[in-house]
């Protein structure tokens, strides 16, 4: 119970200090959904690929991207302050920290999700529906993926560098996801390496999702795996890495 309410206390903070930044909400929010209305106006004509219903769960995805910036930059400033150093002597242990720096990112992640299909589906009202809802838990752990980068680079990274760490990212999700160019004639080899990163994985069982169909395993369980996987990973070295610093920081 203590633990839990370190980890709430913690989180509430955050979500103060989020607020506290409108700017890089802002950011976050307005740039993934001006680029989704104006791809969709420019290319839905041409080519399936900016169909509203495939263009809005890549764009959710790919704001999500943003979250390691956002977080990273969080974590970093944190570092570079008292703030960090008060808490340390408090006993609170690191799994503590990060998931309250995670929790306070949820909320964003909602926002993210619910206002791109709200505003997809004014377009193509056919999004608004049970498939919208499934996409949901989706996003969720996807974003877990983005927040554990982003608490991540915080720990390792200055805020000089975090920005240039974070691009890597946010350029992987654009890049290495597909969401806005068809992958068929690609080199087969870059198609595997896509396979197995998250990017792809997380892009095309929100779009399955989304519409429905696809194989149960194939196209749905095994790139939620792959997804929950790189997640935990990016946790766990998140932990590790922040525990680092916390010894550094009392020795």
């Amino acid at each position: 119970m203590r633990k839990t309410f370190k980890t709430f206390t913690l989180a509430k903070r955050n979500m103060k200090e989020i607020v506290r930044d409108p700017l890089s909400l802002i950011f976050l929010i307005a740039l993934p959904l001006l680029l989704e209305v104006l791809f969709y106006c420019i290319f839905h004509d041409l080519t399936p690929q900016f169909d509203m219903k495939n263009l809005a769960p890549g764009i959710v995805v790919f704001s999500q991207s943003f979250l390691t910036l956002f977080t990273g930059l969080l974590i970093a400033t944190d570092r570079n302050t008292a703030f960090l150093t008060r808490l340390y002597v408090c006993g609170a242990r690191s799994h503590e920290f990060i998931f309250g720096y995670t929790i306070a990112m949820i909320p964003l992640t909602l926002v993210q999700t619910v206002l791109f299909f709200i505003v997809g589906g004014i377009i193509d009202p056919s999004i608004l529906g049970v498939g919208m809802l499934r996409c949901i838990p989706i996003a969720l752990l996807s974003s877990i993926l983005f927040i554990g980068l982003g608490i991540l680079f915080g720990s390792i990274c200055s805020e000089k560098s975090i920005g240039g760490v974070s691009s890597a990212v946010i350029t992987g999700q654009s890049v290495l996801s597909g969401m806005w160019f068809p992958i068929e004639g690609l080199n087969p080899g870059m198609v595997t390496v896509m396979k197995c990163l998250p990017f792809k994985n997380a892009t095309d069982v929100m779009r399955l999702a989304l519409t429905g169909g696809g194989d149960p395993v194939k196209d749905h369980l095994v790139p939620i795996l792959i997804v929950a996987a790189y997640a935990v990973a990016a946790l766990v070295g998140a932990i590790f890495a922040f525990r680092s610093k916390m010894r550094s920081k009392n020795t």
